[in-house]
Formats: C-alpha cells, structure tokens, sequence
C-alpha cells in the first residue's frame, strides 16, 4: 500500500496534553499545555519546554513543578493556558479557572480540577535542548476518578492531542488487556 510522507516531525499518536503547574516568587500558581513529554524511566519524566516560558524561570527557583492529565471537562481551561503566555498574563492560572493545593511532597500546586497529577522534582533542564527532567516523587489521583479504589479512565477522562489534526481527543475505550491480549499468538 503506498504511503504518505510527513516528514521528521514530532507526530505520534497517542500524545498527552500535560499541564505543567509550578509556582511564581510571590507563590502564584501558574500553568502551561506541554504536549511533548513522556515518561523517560521508571521514576522520571521528560518534557520538551522553551527556555522563555515563566514555567521555566519557576522551576528553576522552587526546583519542583508538577504534570497534570488534561481533562475532556477541562479542555478550554487546558488549551488557555498553552495559548496564553504566564509572562504576559500573570493570573493566566485563575483566568482558566483552575484552583490549587500545594503539594505536600515538593513545592508545586496540584491543579484541583485535574484528577491525575504527577508530582515532580526538577532533575535537570538543559536551555540548548530544551528538555526538562523530573524525579517523580508521587503520583496523586483525586478519589472522584475512583471506582472501588481503582483509578477508572473513564472518570479521569484523559485526552490527547492529534498532532496531524490540531484536535484533542477523548481517551478511554478499552480494546485489549496489557500482557495479555498477546498470549493468543504465543
């Protein structure tokens, strides 16, 4: 079957729309959609992040931010702020509605409306590549996205963005089990 070039970007599916929360100075909150970052090893995160963003100049004096799933309830609250600059609007975090509670482990908010969080201390960030690294000191989930004690997905709502497309896109159906589904062909 013929295919279609794209070239060398960065498109992939699935890709999380993370919200990286990190504290100002003065102890405002502030937010940004980072839709490039993954997990990088078992207690780390990776995320690509220009140097001139106020995340970035946040992090750098609390040495902590914290990586929130972006929500199918939250997504304009979401794309806000990945389309409004925190060095031009500094109540960006408010204005998109979101509230916080400092995290207990690092010095970072958890975005309250945003069930998963991923709470993180800075490991290094690298101006030149621009990839931040972060130990993972706790993973938190709000009990509303509980059932029975377990995280369900279809509480959390998690979405993805469609790089090709420009769209997000709600994740949740279940199509096989992991480290199972592959047994039938062995």
């Amino acid at each position: 079957m013929p295919r279609k070039s794209f070239g060398a970007k960065p498109l992939s599916y699935p890709q999380p729309v993370w919200i990286i929360a990190t504290y100002d100075a003065s102890g405002v909150p502030d937010a940004m959609n980072a839709a490039w970052g993954g997990i990088s090893e078992e207690r780390e995160v990776a995320v690509c992040l220009s140097p001139e963003h106020k995340t970035c100049a946040n992090f750098a004096l609390t040495g902590a931010f914290t990586v929130s799933m972006a929500d199918a309830p939250h997504v304009a609250a979401c794309d806000y702020v990945g389309i409004v600059s925190g060095n031009d609007v500094p109540d960006k975090f408010a204005r998109a509605g979101f509230t916080a509670t400092k995290s207990e482990l690092v010095n970072a908010p958890i975005i309250n409306e945003l069930a998963v969080c991923i709470e993180c201390r800075v490991i290094s960030f690298d101006t030149e590549t621009c990839i931040l690294r972060g130990e993972i000191v706790n993973v938190s989930v709000d009990e509303s996205a509980l059932t029975d004690g377990e995280v369900d997905i279809r509480k959390v709502a998690p979405i993805c963005i469609d790089p090709f497309n420009h769209s997000y896109h709600l994740i949740g159906e279940r199509v096989g089990m992991a480290w199972e589904s592959g047994q039938a062909l062995m």
